[in-house]
């Protein structure tokens, strides 16, 4: 076990990271998905990827959480479930639904992502596991927890039904890639990544505390610049993209 001192220095420095790598990640395009590479070294396949770097996290939190001696309130039952939900779809269910036609992802790319979701698992697994005040059921009328958990539906919502349409894009054994029409995508080039900050937006307010926050930092950080190289990526290809359309945030970015 941690002391409380040592955990908080290792946040800050976690935290600073992900302000230090924002800017690099402005310049640097990460290669997986439609900006996939073979420049980064050896690659291995899209779905083991996507599962191998993104399952760490499950695990991390799951057992730092029920191994803690932390009681587990209802409302860290309800922060632990929502957590769950996105990361059951994103490891278990999207990768196998994603029409990846033998496509490859940088082993680099799945080493990185596996650091920062072992990362992120022990910091939000440990602190409600053995390091925060006690959630009482009161928490669930606070104004925060209830902006919270709707800001995160919100944003899953948005998330899932965007991921849906460029799913859709490929029915019927279509190849290549189009220009998604509809929804979100009438404003922004990106609305599952947009959608994906809000839930972690929404999921920091809810349980209000350091290592959540930490972890809406590190979403924006990440998905930020990855939307800015997918509004480029669809300009370059499409001369017909459409000139209103902002990259991530509606009417603004």
């Amino acid at each position: 076990m941690i002391s409380e001192a040592t955990f908080f220095t290792l946040l800050y420095i976690w935290m600073g990271l992900a302000i230090v790598t924002f800017p690099v990640l402005l310049r640097v395009t990460a290669p997986y998905g439609r900006h996939t590479t073979n420049t980064w070294g050896p690659t291995i396949n899209n779905r083991l990827g996507w599962f191998i770097m993104e399952v760490p996290v499950i695990i991390m939190f799951s057992w730092l959480l029920f191994a803690g001696p932390n009681h587990i309130s209802i409302p860290v039952y309800i922060f632990y479930g929502t957590f769950m939900v996105h990361y059951v779809n994103r490891v278990f269910i999207f990768p196998f639904r994603i029409k990846s036609n033998g496509k490859r992802m940088p082993v680099a790319v799945v080493a990185l992502a596996f650091f920062f979701n072992i990362c992120n698992g022990f910091f939000n697994g440990y602190w409600f596991g053995y390091l925060s005040p006690e959630y009482t059921i009161d928490w669930l009328k606070d104004p925060r927890f209830i902006i919270g958990i709707l800001l995160f539906l919100t944003g899953m919502i948005i998330n899932m039904s965007s991921d849906q349409k460029l799913l859709n894009l490929r029915k019927g054994g279509k190849k290549g890639y189009y220009i998604p029409k509809g929804g979100l995508f009438r404003y922004v080039s990106s609305p599952n990544l947009f959608g994906e900050i809000i839930e972690w937006l929404g999921w920091a307010m809810m349980s209000w505390c350091l290592p959540s926050f930490s972890f809406a930092l590190w979403t924006m950080a990440n998905l930020l610049p990855r939307a800015l190289d997918h509004h480029r990526w669809y300009k370059r290809r499409f001369p017909e993209y459409p000139k209103e359309r902002k990259a991530v945030i509606p009417f603004i970015l």
